[in-house]
C-alpha cells in the first residue's frame, strides 16, 4: 500500500461524537444505520446484513468476505486503512468505541475524526469507504463481537496499519470522564 500523508491534528481528542445515525459530522462517504433488534424472553435476534441490500447492496457476490472478530475490555485495534475495499461493520455483543478518520488528502474533511460508540446498547452498522481510517477499543466490562463484510477478499497490499496512537490523528483512546 502507498504512503499516504497523514494530517496534523494539534487537538488530543475524539473529534466529533456521532450520537445520530444521519448526523451532519459524519464523515462524507461513511454511512450509518440503526438495526433492528427482535428480542424475546430467549434472547434477541439481529439481522448482521442481506445480500442485495442496504448499505451491502453494492458489495459483489463473488468477493464479498465475511469476517468476525472477538476482542477483549481495553483492547485496541487501530488504525486500518485501505486503498480499494470498503468495511462494513456491525457489532453483533458488547460494546465498541470506533474511531474514524478521513486520510483521502484531497477531500475538504482531510484529519476530520468522528467517534461512535456502538454495539448492545446502540445497534448500528456502520460502512467505510477506502481513505477512511478506522479502529476500535472495546468498552464495558465484556468482550465485544464485530462482524465485518469487506467488498474484496483479503489482499495484504490493500491493508495500510497506522499505529494507534500515531500523533497526527492524535486521537485519545483515554477514558472521557464526560
Amino acid at each position: 500500500m502507498s504512503t499516504r500523508p497523514l494530517p496534523t491534528n494539534p487537538d488530543h481528542s475524539i473529534g466529533k461524537i456521532i450520537l445520530r445515525a444521519d448526523s451532519e459530522h459524519l464523515i462524507p462517504g461513511v454511512q450509518v444505520l440503526p438495526i433492528a433488534l427482535w428480542p424475546d424472553d430467549r434472547g434477541y435476534f439481529l439481522e448482521v446484513a442481506r445480500t442485495g441490500t442496504g448499505l451491502v447492496s453494492g458489495f459483489p457476490a463473488d468477493s464479498t468476505q465475511i469476517s468476525a472478530a472477538l476482542s477483549y475490555p481495553g483492547t485496541i485495534k487501530a488504525f486500518h486503512i485501505h486503498e480499494h475495499q470498503t468495511d462494513y461493520w456491525t457489532a453483533v455483543s458488547g460494546m465498541f468505541q470506533v474511531a474514524l478518520v478521513d486520510l483521502r488528502p484531497h477531500s475538504p474533511t482531510f484529519g476530520l475524526r468522528n467517534t461512535l460508540y456502538i454495539g448492545a446498547l446502540r445497534p448500528w452498522q456502520i460502512l467505510i469507504p477506502p481513505g477512511i481510517g478506522h479502529g476500535y477499543k472495546v468498552i464495558g466490562p465484556d468482550p465485544g463481537v464485530l462482524v465485518y463484510l469487506t467488498n474484496r477478499t483479503y489482499n495484504p497490499a490493500d491493508e495500510g496499519h497506522i499505529a494507534y496512537n500515531d500523533p497526527g490523528i492524535n486521537y485519545d483512546w483515554e477514558l472521557q470522564y464526560k
